[in-house]
């Protein structure tokens, strides 16, 4: 980050002098700093038109690994100013800290993948002095992992963070423009952001995240952050939210549904049939199976049983075989698809628009998620978000419970996913199924085919009971209110 000029301190935002409130609002506009700390932000809140809608109201700037982040309206002018996003090495007790931390929080809510997070950590100890610092760690953490240990210790990490900080860059960022809000567009990606986020707070600025996504309160780890305020998908996650954290104040909880989803109700990314086929290469005719990948360290086996269904498919008489469209999770860059992708040409591969150097997601690409939902007759894969998003196109959900043989017992096995604290009301609600078997898989796709309306009512109270009225395209619009809401108000705070 390039240097830039001190200016006055925040006891000094309130300086102005004037005998009016309302007058004082109405001079100074709302400032509100944006984090971008990954790829994935910029399809939640560039693309949905989020960012843009602050930047009516508010002088917008934006934090952000992204240096190419397209932040321009519709006359191709910017709306915002960018700064870099930079990694900043902490000290190694800020670090020791927040690794003991997260293992104390990991073994107080003892999820099942807070389990197989630690199993897998256990394994992957190899040598004895591994193991030794382990265990170590492990006995540090113990103590802790109680509501009275991990609130101790995260005062002693934030105590820590702030004696040993290790650059005061974003500091001198947030005296110069002098924000009255910080927002974060993912608390769970966060290690790059922690220390513009802290700096923020040790200035008194007030900050605001998004909880990115279903799994991280439950599978993720500790919010490290002492966030002034929360934006989440749905009623649930504000639950988990405040029964993991009693320091945050329920009315600071706004359920504002994700923009992720925006795009699915929003009739200008909606193709033709004839338009999507021609652009994967299918025949409108014949029904369309989309196979969604996950990560490749998660899911090892993928290849093989991508290969298993297309087989299964095989059966169909050639007329109104089904068509396998694979869509391979974006941030896969392993490359364990080529072979597949050039010996079966009788699997479609789509193509995912992503920039290859940022790993971000192109306004393009959401075109051909939102349309490869849309057109498909059935989906497939491994207890993914993907599962939700055919659900609120009413399409049956197949979710994959079985391994590649050979599969060995370092790796995650597919069917535990279903036992995660997120995942398993998806099971129990009747609304996917599951496939332990290669054979069960045969079975429930040709269910899934011939009688796509099984299940129908209970996608629909799935989808109704996790997101209510939010499933409108305007959540998007709903965070950018609400931000530039808190942004004033702390406009008229600094000058009550």
């Amino acid at each position: 980050m390039t240097a830039l000029p001190a200016a006055a301190r925040m006891g000094d935002l309130s300086s102005e002098s004037m005998p009016d409130r309302q007058a004082a609002v109405s001079k100074r506009k709302r400032k509100v700093v944006a984090i971008v700390p990954r790829g994935e932000v910029m399809r939640n809140f560039v693309h949905s038109g989020c960012f843009e809608k602050i930047a009516e109201s508010c002088e917008l700037s934006l934090l952000t690994v992204v240096q190419d982040a397209g932040i321009s309206n519709s006359s191709g002018q910017a709306y915002a100013t960018q700064y870099p996003l930079d990694h900043v090495v902490e000290r190694w007790p800020v670090r020791f800290q927040r690794e003991i931390l997260d293992m104390a929080h990991g073994r107080w809510i003892w999820s099942a993948a807070a389990r197989e997070r630690w199993r897998i950590r256990d394994r992957e100890a190899r040598s004895i002095r591994d193991k030794t610092f382990r265990w170590l760690k492990k006995i540090i953490a113990a103590p802790f992992s109680n509501p009275i240990g991990l609130k101790i210790l995260s005062r002693s990490e934030r105590l820590s963070s702030r004696m040993f900080m290790s650059s005061d860059r974003y500091a001198e960022l947030f005296r110069s423009i002098r924000p009255s809000l910080v927002f974060n567009g993912s608390h769970i990606h966060s290690a790059i952001a922690t220390p513009a986020v802290q700096a923020a707070q040790w200035l008194g600025i007030p900050t605001a995240t998004f909880i990115f996504s279903w799994d991280n309160l439950t599978s993720q780890g500790r919010i490290l952050l002492p966030y002034d305020y929360f934006l989440v998908w749905n009623e649930e996650l504000k639950r988990q939210l405040l029964e993991m954290y009693p320091w945050i104040k329920p009315e600071n909880v706004y359920v504002t549904g994700s923009p992720q989803f925006d795009f699915h109700f929003r009739p200008e990314f909606y193709l033709s049939r004839e338009q999507f086929c021609e652009e994967i290469g299918a025949d409108p005719g014949r029904p369309i199976v989309l196979y969604s990948t996950g990560m490749a360290n998660h899911m090892p086996s993928e290849p093989e049983i991508v290969e298993s269904i297309a087989d299964l498919l095989l059966e169909y008489s050639e007329e109104q075989r089904p068509q396998l469209l694979v869509r391979v999770y974006a941030k896969d860059l392993t490359g364990r698809f080529d072979e597949l992708r050039e010996r079966r040409r009788d699997v479609l591969f789509q193509r995912v628009r992503w920039n290859a150097e940022w790993l971000t997601p192109t306004p393009e690409d959401s075109f051909g998620l939102v349309n490869a939902l849309r057109h498909a007759s059935v989906g497939i894969n491994i207890a993914s978000t993907i599962s939700l998003e055919l659900c609120m196109f009413d399409k049956p959900v197949i979710n994959v419970g079985f391994d590649a043989p050979g599969q060995n017992d370092l790796e995650l096995r597919n069917a535990l996913f279903y036992s995660y604290e997120h995942y398993r009301p998806l099971v129990e609600s009747g609304a996917v199924q599951v496939a332990y078997s290669i054979e069960e898989m045969r079975t429930l796709l040709r269910d899934a085919l011939r009688v796509p309306q099984k299940a129908q009512n209970e996608r629909r109270q799935l989808i109704d009971r996790m997101f209510g009225q939010t499933l409108d395209g305007q959540a998007a619009h709903r965070i950018a209110a609400k931000l530039i809401d808190l942004a004033g108000t702390q406009i008229q705070a600094s000058h009550g």
